[in-house]
């Protein structure tokens, strides 16, 4: 009896590994193309090994122009969406964790909603809004719609965070004379630094990848970020520069490849010294 229990234990073990195998080939054989293509002179839509070897193609896109103003113009905005997002969520998510308030569970609900509106039913009433106030063509206007659009869920996993940090320690910070803003600047925030830099990579990465929001609301070529550049390699009648396009992309998802390789190994440290703390 042990022996076939363990027997089907080993079964559905297998067919689960060849599923997961399956997700994982599918996702990566994008992936593979990419790779493939961007060393390729003469790339088609399909992944193999380049017929001819080449740079060019990094050498093409790698220029102020195409992709570097690009890629600082993302920065530029992305960075300032996450800062503004994460300071205000702190403000937003400190009282909704620590105070009995009359209509939190109602604000907390809408929150959560906010987080489900698809951007497009939304850009209407923005883009009106936008050119009342003549914000078009802004790279600050646009940093503070895509800092507002990730404001709800960033103040709902702050508020998840802020809610593992005992309020013992605010209330001994309150006897010694601490008011609830130095409380939370000098006892809050130390605590939940990992917590913070989760929500700050989260706004950076969704903002990174938005192409619809700038792409409506900045008109100047000049002005617009890496996600919107990648639109400049399909040219006319259909005719793609598969190389120059896989080039680009590479180098669109560098800066958040190194930004979770950098923070992903401070965040070890941030850990341990938090849970150092409360203990």
């Amino acid at each position: 009896m042990v022996a076939i229990t363990s027997a089907r234990r080993s079964s559905a073990s297998a067919v689960v590994h060849v599923v997961l195998g399956l997700i994982a080939l599918a996702f990566l054989a994008p992936l593979l193309w990419l790779v493939t293509a961007a060393f390729d002179a003469d790339a088609p839509l399909s992944a193999g090994v380049p017929s001819s070897f080449t740079l060019d193609n990094f050498t093409q896109v790698l220029n102020w122009e195409t992709s570097l103003r690009p890629l600082w113009n993302g920065l530029l905005m992305c960075g300032g969406a996450a800062l503004l997002a994460v300071a205000a969520a702190v403000l937003c998510a400190y009282p909704l964790s620590r105070y009995q308030l009359r209509f939190k569970r109602p604000f907390l609900y809408t929150v959560l909603f906010a987080t489900g509106l698809p951007m497009t039913a939304v850009m209407v009433p923005v883009y009106s809004m936008f050119v009342q106030f003549s914000l078009i063509d802004s790279m600050f206007g646009t940093t503070l719609f895509l800092a507002s659009s990730s404001l709800p869920i960033a103040i709902w996993m702050t508020k998840n965070f802020m809610d593992g940090v005992p309020i013992s320690l605010e209330e001994a910070a309150w006897v010694d004379g601490a008011s609830g803003m130095q409380a939370l600047r000098s006892v809050v925030l130390p605590l939940v630094v990992p917590g913070m830099s989760v929500v700050a990579i989260f706004t950076f990465i969704t903002s990174w990848g938005n192409f619809f929001v700038p792409f409506v609301l900045l008109l100047d070529p000049a002005k617009q970020p890496a996600a919107v550049g990648v639109y400049t390699f399909f040219g006319q009648g259909g005719l793609i520069a598969y190389g120059q396009l896989a080039a680009y992309s590479i180098l669109y998802t560098a800066p958040v490849i190194l930004l979770y390789l950098v923070v992903s190994r401070s965040l070890g440290g941030a850990f341990a010294l938090a849970g150092a703390i409360k203990h």
